[in-house]
């Protein structure tokens, strides 16, 4: 699991699952399913961001 925090609206850096976390950083226990290369979705409160929980696992064509 990635420590790294991912604002709403900005690009996935991967495919994969990720978890919204509070204002202060504690898990939700809520994942969006989100593409390499799209907007990170609005939370569902203000203040909460995103974490790379479940990085999609496939192989390069």
């Amino acid at each position: 699991m990635s420590d790294k925090l991912y604002k709403p609206g900005q690009t996935a850096p991967r495919s994969g699952q990720y978890e919204i976390t509070g204002p202060r950083g504690g898990g939700t226990g809520v994942e969006r399913t989100v593409t390499r290369g799209e907007p990170l979705p609005p939370p569902e409160t203000k203040g909460q961001k995103y974490r790379l929980s479940d990085p999609t696992k496939h192989r390069k064509k």
